[in-house]
């Protein structure tokens, strides 16, 4: 079985046919252009440059395009950077398809629309249930499709979806701790929090920022949808404005990228389920690739800290 990429130590070398995800280019202080192009394959994806690039290499080594490297796996400032050799396109004689490099959710789309479907039917709010289902049905394709992020956390194809399932279901095990909440809103925050991402970003295949994304954000995008959809299905209750500020709210903070902070229990808990399996994903893929009694490379959203892999935990821990 081929070794993923995110398996590779430094210093192993590296031959095979990887997927680009992103290429960017730069201008190194010698004055040379050079491009910072992210390889990935089902594992995950890596760092590499190529060095001295001409304009005929930055046509060549675009966003979706699957190449054929070889090179050796290094390290910089704490983080893998794959040191390329050889660079070449893939061609039809080559055998190579899309699909084979790209990383997936653990559940199948069929399997999570079920599990959303399953919170939907449960609610009993008429018009916070008729909301989600019509701003569900109306991006259901993408949905299933989409990341959760362009980096960090979920960012592969149903990655939303499955962000959403694992949330739904933290809150219904919360909602046994505390009966207080009102699951109907906070299981229609969680769905339709992120659901802004589709229009926010290019599509399941090395996603990045659309220009609604870039000027507007997927949380004012959200809030405008939801407004619209009540227009729409022709509901005035309190609900709109509820749902809209649980969307507004989920990053907590300003800083974060969030208008108000949560001034609704159920808004709080939102973004506290958000940020805590968002840092899980984080934690389990770093630790994944991570031998017992090693640390993991530094992750840039877990504050730049490398975390430990005790030596007992002899196998991965998760989902």
């Amino acid at each position: 079985m081929k070794k993923g990429i995110a398996f590779y130590k430094v210093g192993e070398a590296v031959d095979g046919f990887f997927l680009i995800k992103s290429a960017v280019r730069g201008i190194a202080s010698n004055g040379k252009p050079f491009m910072t192009i992210h390889l990935q394959d089902q594992s995950g994806d890596v760092e590499a440059k190529l060095w001295d690039c001409s304009p005929e290499d930055e046509e060549l080594y675009i966003p979706q395009s699957i190449v054929r490297i070889g090179g050796e796996m290094g390290n910089y400032r704490g983080k893998s950077q794959l040191k390329l050799k050889a660079i070449r396109p893939a061609t039809e004689l080559d055998g190579v398809k899309m699909s084979d490099f790209l990383e997936t959710a653990p559940l199948s789309q069929d399997e999570l629309g079920e599990a959303v479907t399953k919170y939907i039917f449960e609610m009993k709010n008429p018009n916070i249930q008729r909301l989600t289902r019509h701003l569900l049905k109306k991006h259901q394709a993408a949905f299933f499709e989409y990341p959760a992020a362009v980096k960090n956390h979920h960012e592969f194809v149903s990655g939303l979806a499955y962000h959403v399932v694992s949330m739904l279901d933290l809150a219904k095990a919360l909602s046994k701790l505390y009966p207080s909440l009102d699951t109907d809103l906070l299981y229609s925050g969680i769905i339709l929090h992120d659901l802004g991402k589709v229009i926010e970003l290019s599509g399941p295949v090395a996603a990045s920022y659309t220009l609604e994304g870039k000027l507007l954000g997927h949380i004012s995008i959200m809030v405008n949808e939801i407004g619209q959809a009540a227009k729409e299905l022709e509901i005035d209750g309190e609900e709109v404005t509820v749902l809209q500020h649980l969307v507004l709210s989920h990053h907590s903070k300003p800083e974060w990228g969030s208008p108000k902070a949560p001034l609704i229990r159920e808004a709080e808990i939102l973004h506290m389920i958000d940020n805590f399996d968002a840092r899980m994903n984080m934690m389990d893929r770093a630790l994944e690739k991570t031998e017992p009694g090693e640390f993991t490379e530094k992750v840039f959203a877990l504050e730049n800290r490398s975390m430990y892999k005790p030596s007992f935990q002899k196998e991965h821990v998760g989902k």
